[in-house]
């Protein structure tokens, strides 16, 4: 779905991919995402948010993400937030499913 903005709406059972132009710096609270394009900076504040940014294309859709780096259920409805921020900030995309 997207958004008059042009922005897509985060659905975790879709595939998604870290955006091309986005950079992650490693830092002890996470990491910096930066985004080339529109210049936006957003924090990570765990590494393993990280980790399931870095890894979202190696996964169906984000649930599988989840499961895959181990994100208890209990803190699911976080990471599905902190993931929508980033689709609104364009830090993440949607991708082409893989199958």
């Amino acid at each position: 779905m997207v958004s008059s903005a042009g922005v897509v709406a985060f659905d975790p059972s879709l595939p998604w991919q870290k955006a091309r132009s986005v950079a992650l710096r490693p830092e002890p609270f996470g990491a910096l995402a930066y985004h080339f394009g529109n210049r936006k900076l957003s924090f990570l504040k765990s590494k393993l948010l990280v980790v399931v940014v870095e890894t979202l294309a190696e996964h169906p859709n984000a649930e599988s993400t989840f499961t895959a780096c181990g994100v208890p259920e209990a803190q699911r409805p976080a990471y599905v937030r902190a993931l929508a921020d980033l689709a609104r900030s364009q830090m993440i995309e949607p991708r082409e499913s893989s199958a």
